[in-house]
């Protein structure tokens, strides 16, 4: 056999040295795998935030009927009826809930079985043990809707009445200037410059007024009442107080036995139709301020108006549509809440001082009013305001001498 030629035999000795250098290579690689973890300083363990638990007030039994709690009071004289402590100045002012009181109670006298039941399906933000909120009147933002042709009428009986308990409080949303009303009254008047028509626009322009007015105040609820109303003072605090404002909370009562339909023309094309409560604003509505801050993107700064008028509903309408439809939060159901398009009279005459919220009927049905036939007759008090307002302080002035329903 001939021998390899030299330049052969260097060419496969160069071979060689190649494959010994890359396999070198590899296990120097493979090395330097086994001691990298070796290598890096060793780090401490951080523990991560964990997230606030959310407490809730309390919701007991099924998820059609929970009841409302009643405040529990911790200092100060009270009122056995109403839970409410009496301040040094005579006015029944805050009220305080047990922090870990179950919901577990029968409901208050003058309240029927469905008071306070919340409906099934949405969430309603109300879950978990009840927070201690200490309530007062000057924590709550009423809005009391109106029109200028009803200030003398209207207006004139209410801030003889409730309103002159609750001044600072009490904000009128109106359409016209009145500097006479000024100046009878302590209460805030805001002219919203919205129209004097009872249209949807015109409905809708004012609530808008009412809800970027609300969120200016900084105040923990926002209460909507109309001109018709009486806003029964002590009532309301215990109910807002068996609540917290941080949580969604929207309280009010149906004109409706079940859900209304509108067209979904929000989120959608308007092909699709959803179906949603809404508490009327004739009866009166709260909600709390957690709840009313997530309503901005669709309530804020004159979005209220263009929500509506995509939905085409009034403005009662638009608010159970912003918070059931987009925001899925349920309204909490509740008999305190009362209109004139119910009949008053069949109220329990031992209830009345109980509701959070009453009413009389207009120019076609005056005898629809609630059925207390004391101090005043029904010529020098047709709607019953103010026989209803002297039973509460009867150190009014001008209230004839009736058995007090409070004890001073």
């Amino acid at each position: 056999m001939k021998p390899l030629s030299r330049p052969v035999r260097m060419h496969i000795a160069s071979v060689g040295v190649s494959k010994f250098c890359f396999l070198l290579s590899l296990a120097f690689c493979g090395l330097l795998l086994l001691l990298i973890p070796t290598l890096q300083p060793s780090t401490r363990q951080v523990d991560l935030p964990q997230p606030r638990p959310q407490v809730r007030p309390a919701q007991t039994g099924s998820s059609h009927h929970t009841r409302y709690p009643a405040g529990s009071v911790h200092a100060g004289e009270t009122d056995s009826t109403t839970g409410l402590k009496r301040s040094s100045a005579g006015q029944w002012g805050s009220i305080e809930t047990d922090v870990t009181r179950k919901d577990n109670h029968s409901p208050k006298r003058g309240t029927d079985s469905k008071t306070g039941a919340l409906p099934g399906g949405k969430r309603s933000g109300l879950s978990g043990l009840r927070t201690r909120d200490l309530l007062e009147l000057k924590d709550i933002f009423i809005a009391v809707k109106t029109t200028k042709k009803y200030h003398k009428s209207r207006l004139g009986l209410l801030t003889q009445t409730w309103v002159s308990q609750a001044q600072e409080q009490t904000y009128i949303f109106t359409d016209g200037e009145d500097n006479e009303l000024r100046r009878r009254t302590g209460a805030n008047i805001i002219n919203t410059n919205c129209s004097a028509a009872h249209t949807r626009q015109a409905l809708c322009c004012k609530m808008s007024v009412e809800y970027d007015k609300f969120i200016e105040s900084q105040k923990k609820w926002f209460c909507h009442v109309d001109d018709d109303n009486y806003v029964i003072l002590p009532s309301l605090l215990r109910l807002l107080s068996s609540y917290h404002h941080s949580q969604d909370v929207y309280l009010g009562r149906p004109s409706l036995d079940h859900p209304i339909e509108a067209a979904e023309r929000v989120k959608s094309d308007g092909s699709v139709s959803v179906k949603f409560w809404f508490a009327t604003g004739g009866a009166g509505f709260c909600i709390s301020r957690g709840l009313a801050l997530k309503m901005s993107p669709w309530a804020s700064l004159g979005n209220f108006i263009s929500t509506a008028e995509k939905i085409r509903l009034p403005d009662d309408c638009t608010i159970g549509y912003i918070i059931e439809a987009l925001l899925e939060v349920s309204l909490t159901h509740t008999h305190l809440f009362h209109s004139h398009l119910e009949n008053l009279q069949k109220l329990p005459t031992d209830t009345v001082l109980d509701q959070v919220t009453l009413s009389y009927g207009g120019f076609e049905n005056r005898r629809n009013v609630v059925s207390i036939v004391r101090g005043f007759s029904l010529a020098e008090d047709p709607t019953r305001f103010k026989t209803v307002h002297c039973l509460l302080y009867a150190d009014t002035d001008w209230c004839p001498k009736l058995k007090a329903r409070h004890k001073h």
